[in-house]
């Protein structure tokens, strides 16, 4: 693992071997006993076995699987604060939403810009060590004035060139946020020209980032969620996306917060509202659609919307989609999202075949269907052919999968042809990136402190601020909530 240094990219045509490598041909995934990939200047040139040219240097993982780098277009880059809150119901007692008091007191920034930078970083080095080689940030607005700012962004474009994760990035706006005015009762609060302001901002952003570090830059437009938008910011939205050729991020059919507002301000549902705006069609990336009603997902395949599916965050709110091969018999492409900290794709695999079944029944989605949506389906809602597999010519965007020796057992246990066998894949592999440029499992500077640190933080939030359904108590839980991510930040540069 020495000519895979961290953050650099090995000199001369290399020639990577393991037990199984999972090649692509014929339009669908293929596993490769003893397979062999060889890349070069950060591009595939070969896959298959017995590659029968010169090579600089030849490594040979053993047993283990060599894999398309995994796809997240709902990459989480900040403090999950819903796990601080998983066990306190109802939803709008979580501490979360902006209370009236607050909104009355004036929202402000609760993390600093150096803060706002480590986020990214701090993420970006956790999706590397998951196998996931692209990913489309998310962070919660929460905690933020407003909207996300282009000068977080820039260091996000930045950290990701320097670490080797390719990344489609924008930075976040709307024209409303929800406010808490008394138990029960949320209401969303509107200043469009703010929210076009956003969107103008982020259309500048993609102008002067898209395209850098080599291509591993990319810009995407990312209202946020669907009940805090006008329709005359989605109209302009979709008119920068067909301008910029860029796709749209945009949250749909995932809350009772939303189906609510969104019914009240348009008397339909999220997907039905945009359709009627004709701003429906195949740049629209749209995580979620677990509260998507037949006729919503009707107009989603009928118009080709994607659907990211983030299956543990679903499932930890007492939610699934109905269901996972219900939508792809619908023609519907399904791409995968962590949506939470740390991101762990293979674990969130693993929950979307249970639910799938649950919801669809036994026979309904397969492995190889769970691996699909985590590498072709992410690449289909990006409109990239050469993502999410490994063929000549495209980038060397590698996920490599290691036995850990101390679980001991036979490589064909953990892997069920074509796929994987997501229980014991999980259980039993660790991840590292390999590709343009290098990553080590583990490895990552300050990975294991800042982890520590979090846990440190996480501690300090007062549970009895959590479970407080006061009213007076919800700016106090926000702010504990950033105390704790902010001392993560300041710790971890020391």
């Amino acid at each position: 693992m020495s000519a895979l240094p961290l953050g650099g990219c090995p000199d001369g045509r290399t020639l990577l071997t393991a037990r199984w490598v999972l090649g692509h041909g014929e339009g669908e995934h293929r596993l490769i006993p003893d397979g062999e990939v060889v890349i070069e200047g950060g591009r595939i040139l070969f896959v298959g076995r017995r590659f029968d040219g010169e090579v600089a240097r030849r490594l040979d993982f053993g047993l283990a699987l060599i894999s398309p780098g995994l796809i997240d277009l709902d990459a989480l880059s900040d403090l999950d604060t819903t796990v601080l809150a998983i066990d306190h119901q109802p939803g709008w007692a979580k501490g979360r939403v902006w209370p009236q008091s607050y909104v009355e007191r004036g929202p402000y920034e609760m993390y600093t810009p150096d803060e706002l930078a480590f986020q990214k970083r701090f993420a970006f080095a956790q999706l590397l060590l998951n196998g996931i080689t692209t990913a489309a940030p998310i962070a919660s607005l929460f905690y933020r004035e407003w909207g996300e700012t282009v000068a977080e962004f820039e260091a996000a474009a930045d950290a990701a060139g320097e670490m080797g994760l390719r990344v489609y990035l924008g930075p976040a706006y709307r024209s409303g946020g929800m406010v808490l005015e008394g138990p029960g009762r949320m209401v969303p609060v509107f200043d469009e020209a703010r929210g076009l302001a956003g969107l103008d901002a982020a259309i500048s952003y993609i102008r002067n980032h898209d395209g850098r570090h080599s291509g591993l830059v990319r810009g995407l437009l990312a209202p946020d969620r669907v009940e805090t938008c006008t329709a005359e910011l989605l109209r302009r939205t979709d008119a920068a996306s067909r301008e910029l050729g860029c796709p749209i991020r945009l949250h749909m059919a995932q809350g009772r917060m939303e189906l609510d507002t969104v019914r009240t301000l348009h008397g339909t549902t999220a997907p039905e509202w945009l359709a009627s705006l004709g701003l429906l069609s195949p740049r629209l990336i749209a995580p979620h659609a677990i509260l998507a009603t037949d006729a919503d997902l009707r107009l989603y395949a009928e118009h080709g919307v994607h659907v990211v599916h983030c299956p543990l965050v679903s499932g930890r709110g007492g939610s699934m989609l109905r269901s996972f091969g219900g939508l792809r018999a619908m023609g519907i492409n399904i791409a995968m999202g962590t949506d939470t900290a740390p991101p762990d794709m293979l674990l969130n695999l693993l929950t979307a075949l249970i639910t799938g079944r649950i919801a669809g029944g036994p026979n309904s989605v397969r492995s190889a269907d769970m691996w699909d949506a985590a590498t072709l389906g992410g690449a289909r809602a990006l409109g990239r052919d050469d993502l999410g597999r490994l063929i000549p010519g495209a980038p060397a965007d590698i996920a490599v999968y290691l036995r850990r020796p101390s679980l001991g057992g036979d490589v064909q246990q953990a892997l069920n042809v074509p796929a994987l066998s997501m229980g014991r894949f999980y259980t039993g592999w660790s991840a590292d990136r390999v590709g343009g440029h290098y990553t080590r499992a583990g490895r990552g500077n300050g990975d294991s402190r800042c982890a520590r640190r979090f846990r440190h933080a996480r501690r300090r939030v007062r549970v009895d601020q959590v479970q407080d359904h006061s009213l007076a108590s919800r700016t106090a839980t926000m702010d504990a909530m950033s105390g704790a991510f902010s001392s993560i930040c300041r710790s971890a540069t020391t």
